[in-house]
């Protein structure tokens, strides 16, 4: 599918509203395995050689920033959505550069020049400088440590820069990803520093963090490849692979798309989505290139990002 076939469907998706294809559903209650989703557990945070943590702030869940609860498209809705996802839903190709995939960055070793290696983007919060990610991306969880020479790329293409590379000042992920890799935990959030003054979601925007939204979505993934200079995009509904897991079939998604966004809800008026996972959890993402895998969010994603807003993201 060429990059103006993606644009197409990403046009349609909007059209959408919400994304949704299938009535939604959360995990059953009970009580899952020990430091699964759902037990106590605290949020670690590593500084950053960048900078450090800014700590004492409110959590910011003002209801702008995040989503709880995503609207049922009308019937005409979607019936386009299931056509354009009948069309072109599974397929991969070139991201388009556009005001959405701007807010997709790669995540490099000590600086731009270094090797790209995962995925993050931006989310709305109080401070304005927030990228959600994959755990596994910043934390080698269990006996592992902090990946803190890290910089964030966004929207970049082919060697080139469009706004810069920004410094990580701290890493949020849970304590029980540290202690245990719990898959159901793969999730990280990265505060970031400024650049020429500004905040990057002052620059680009971001999109909203959705939790407890369910399973069955219509959702959009761009991330990017370790072994390409460009970012690739696919959508497709998602499925649930397990209680605390999604699933969804968009081929070649190789090493590098760990913490690509999955993003639904495109509202056309205000240009914003909803990010509800990101590649990693289970097999950190996927053994294979054309199946990946998220956490699902849910209120352990909200604490983590609440405790990165205290810490000035």
């Amino acid at each position: 599918m060429t990059g103006a076939a993606v644009a197409l469907a990403a046009a349609l998706m909007a059209a959408c509203g919400s994304g949704s294809t299938a009535a939604s559903s959360t995990p059953a209650s009970g009580s899952p395995v020990s430091g699964g989703p759902g037990s106590s557990g605290a949020a670690a945070v590593a500084a950053s050689p960048s900078g450090t943590g800014v700590g004492g702030g409110t959590p910011g869940t003002s209801g702008e920033a995040v989503v709880r609860a995503l609207p049922s498209p009308s019937a005409w809705k979607q019936e386009r959505l299931t056509r354009a996802v009948s069309a072109h839903g599974g397929k991969t190709a070139t991201a388009p550069a556009n005001q959405i995939t701007a807010r997709v960055g790669a995540i490099f070793a000590h600086s731009g020049t270094g090797d790209h290696f995962c995925t993050g983007s931006v989310v709305q919060s109080a401070g304005q400088s927030m990228v959600v990610t994959a755990a596994h991306c910043v934390h080698g969880g269990k006996g592992g440590s902090y990946n803190t020479d890290i910089v964030f790329v966004p929207g970049y293409r082919d060697g080139t820069e469009p706004q810069g590379e920004w410094p990580i000042r701290s890493i949020v992920v849970d304590q029980r990803w540290i202690d245990s890799t719990d898959p159901d935990l793969d999730v990280a959030f990265l505060v970031l520093g400024t650049v020429d003054g500004r905040t990057i979601a002052s620059v680009l925007g971001g999109n909203k963090l959705g939790v407890n939204v369910g399973f069955g979505r219509t959702v959009a993934l761009t991330g990017y490849p370790a072994n390409a200079g460009e970012p690739i995009a696919c959508f497709n509904t998602t499925t649930q692979q397990s209680a605390y897991q999604m699933k969804i079939s968009c081929p070649s998604f190789p090493g590098g798309t760990s913490g690509s966004p999955w993003l639904t809800g495109f509202d056309r008026a205000t240009r914003t989505g909803t990010v509800i996972g990101v590649i990693g959890g289970y097999q950190q993402g996927g053994d294979t290139p054309d199946i990946s895998y998220s956490p699902y969010f849910d209120d352990d994603v909200l604490a983590l990002y609440n405790r990165a807003v205290a810490e000035g993201g």
